[in-house]
């Protein structure tokens, strides 16, 4: 017998020893968004992953927040409410992403804006990890 066959072999014998309901006992994949942050140039990044359904959840630390805020916007990450505040002028860029599903919808945004305070305004609660 060659390798490859006996690998095969191997294989789905394995395959049989585990009982077809196994799988069924395993959570279904939650949905939920990864959002990120990263500075100019990629030299810093950090993120999250946030869960608003069935209730907020996640890495977020101000995830009940954050999930109002995109229930707000009807989870169109351009619409989020705004927390206006002064911020300086100076350039230092960041830029924001979220990826994953929300509401039953893919949802797949970024955005870079000239500071972390304007994008803290711009956005809100949402970034704020």
């Amino acid at each position: 017998m060659r390798p490859s066959t006996v690998a095969a072999a191997v294989l789905i014998a394995l395959g049989a020893a585990v009982p077809a309901h196994a799988a069924e006992g395993l959570p279904a994949p939650q949905g939920g968004l990864f959002l990120t942050v990263s500075g100019a140039d990629d030299t810093w990044i950090r993120g999250v992953l946030l869960r608003c359904a069935p209730e907020p959840a996640g890495h977020h630390p101000q995830a009940a927040q954050a999930c109002a805020a995109i229930e707000a916007a009807a989870g169109d990450f351009d619409a989020l409410p705004d927390d206006p505040h002064a911020c300086t002028k100076e350039f230092d860029p960041v830029t924001v992403s979220a990826k994953g599903t929300y509401g039953g919808r893919a949802i797949s945004w970024h955005k870079t804006y000239p500071n972390a305070c304007t994008m803290d305004a711009d956005t809100g609660y949402v970034f704020r990890f």
